[in-house]
């Protein structure tokens, strides 16, 4: 099955719209932590208590080292989980706008006139819209 070049270019289209709709973002995950403070007398000590907490970590790569950052109980929490599915968003835009990109290169290969319009029309545009200036002028 072959999808059309205008399908191709709408749908690249497309895809460049929702990648401007993009908000803020951030890369990583965010865990739940739990912890026992070691006290004997203290609720966590219980047998069938989770702990203290929830405390949230984000952590995320960056050049090579795990960064963890806390984050703080309450709206931040939300915030982040926002932040997080908006990266993972930019990345499925991202990841589909390469594959139509890499579809409509193929199509264009196919075609030898569009690919000899293309040509004349860089052409055309490298050529300076002036006269040109002789020496000593």
């Amino acid at each position: 099955m072959t999808i059309s070049l205008k399908a191709l270019h709408e749908k690249r289209e497309q895809l460049k719209a929702g990648l401007a709709q993009i908000s803020d973002l951030r890369p990583g995950s965010l865990t739940a932590r739990f912890r026992k403070c070691g006290k004997p007398n203290c609720h966590c000590a219980q047998n069938d208590s989770p702990g203290h907490g929830p405390s949230y970590s984000l952590t995320h790569a960056s050049a090579g080292k795990t960064i963890t950052q806390v984050i703080p109980q309450g709206p931040a929490v939300d915030r982040t989980r926002a932040q997080i599915a908006e990266y993972r968003r930019f990345r499925k835009l991202v990841h589909e706008l390469i594959a139509v990109s890499e579809q409509l290169c193929n199509a264009q290969l196919q075609q030898p006139e569009a690919r000899v319009a293309e040509e004349s029309k860089k052409k055309l545009l490298r050529r300076s819209p002036g006269r040109r200036r002789r020496a000593g002028d």
